[in-house]
């Protein structure tokens, strides 16, 4: 078994990006499966683009996509991402889509496969916080993830996949005042349970998750 990960560069004016520095440093083999790292470019489009060759080059049997989402607490899989870019900055090749189908042919909307709730727990009975996400935003954390199952959708039909947010870095929030973060090395830990629980959780698990807001 193949599992591709990927993880984004900096952007928004940050000098590291923490989904990177994670996927980068996590173990080559979880659970008996081969563990494949991808640096993507936070850049609408071109992002999807060097997934796309990833997944031809690699044939992956799950995919995930790592991003930062900076004032979250905690790791964060996503249940579903939108057809909607709606950038609030630019991405790191000057590009600020408004109100733009990612795809035009593609579902309003679609769902991880990922057992986004096994991940959940498995990162939980690790002494670490995670919980589920409704919202990948609109920027190119959830462009990429729609790009993902849109591609599963329409072209690789036997792969699972879906997207995590992981928090700020300490050394990230030293100048913002009470904004949350989370040690690396912690992030890495999530991930490589997340990994785990993707590889041994077919189908997802019956846990209450969802939220009021």
């Amino acid at each position: 078994m193949k599992v591709l990960i990927t993880g984004f560069d900096p952007f928004g004016g940050e000098k590291i990006n923490p989904a990177w520095e994670a996927v980068s440093s996590i173990k080559d083999s979880i659970a008996g499966a081969e563990v494949i790292k991808l640096q993507i470019p936070t850049v609408f489009r071109k992002s999807i683009e060097k997934l796309d060759k990833a997944i031809e080059e690699n044939n992956p049997d799950i995919v995930i996509c790592i991003g930062q989402a900076g004032g979250r607490f905690d790791v964060t899989p996503e249940r579903v991402a939108i057809n909607i870019d709606d950038a609030r900055i630019k991405d790191n090749e000057g590009n600020q889509p408004i109100d733009t189908d990612i795809y035009e042919d593609g579902e309003p909307a679609y769902f991880s496969t990922l057992p986004i709730k096994a991940i959940v727990k498995e990162i939980n009975n690790n002494g670490l916080p995670a919980s589920v996400s409704n919202t990948a935003g609109t920027f190119v954390c959830n462009h990429i993830m729609y790009g993902l199952m849109y591609l599963i959708d329409k072209k690789y039909n036997n792969i699972r996949g879906g997207f995590i947010h992981v928090p700020f870095i300490p050394q990230q929030v030293v100048e913002k005042r009470n904004t949350p973060a989370m040690a690396l090395e912690d992030i890495v830990k999530a991930l490589e349970c997340a990994v785990k629980a993707a590889i041994e959780n077919h189908k997802d698990i019956k846990e209450i998750g969802g939220a009021e807001f």
